[in-house]
């Protein structure tokens, strides 16, 4: 005697798979209706290009147009505003990065009318390491500008101005 709500009513398993010509039907649907999007759609490109062009408004006869406004010369390049497409970013980059160790491991100014100069770092960090970083001033004073404590650090590392102390007893203190 079979159990209540256990009644088997015909239910069980698919006898049949999912058939190839179902599938292969779909398949030439997208292709007749990718077809079709792609011709709708280049047909209303040259539809709205006529009509653009038919509306277009004349150019002025005193306007000279240049014939090929696709190719530039690199004196057009040099009219563009900055910043500028990059050509090769490689050297580009490399010559940057050359510029900065120059700047980095050499002296020059960095103004010269007001008495700026750039040292190597190399040297820059020996020059902390002797005479340590700045302090804070007192109170009461005022602080100096960076350009003003630049120029402050430079006069007093330069010893190429300053006489050389002579160790010779000056004359007549010895008797």
């Amino acid at each position: 005697m079979p159990e209540l709500g256990h009644e088997n009513h015909g239910i069980g398993f698919e006898r049949e798979d999912l058939g190839s010509r179902p599938i292969y039907g779909f398949m030439l649907s997208l292709v007749v209706v990718g077809v079709l999007i792609y011709y709708i759609l280049w047909g209303m490109f040259h539809f709205l290009d006529a009509y653009n062009r038919t509306r277009q408004t004349p150019a002025s006869p005193l306007v000279v147009s240049e014939a090929e406004t696709r190719t530039v010369t690199p004196s057009q390049i040099r009219e563009f505003p900055e910043p500028r497409l990059e050509d090769n970013e490689r050297t580009e980059l490399n010559d940057f990065r050359y510029r900065e160790e120059e700047t980095l491991n050499s002296y020059g100014w960095v103004d010269q009318n007001a008495r700026v100069a750039h040292i190597p770092i190399a040297r820059a960090m020996q020059l902390v390491a002797e005479r340590g970083l700045p302090t804070t001033p007192r109170a009461g004073k005022v602080p100096l500008s960076p350009v003003n404590l630049a120029q402050a650090a430079a006069a007093a590392s330069d010893t190429s101005t300053a006489p050389a102390p002579s160790k010779q007893p000056a004359k007549g203190k010895n008797k």
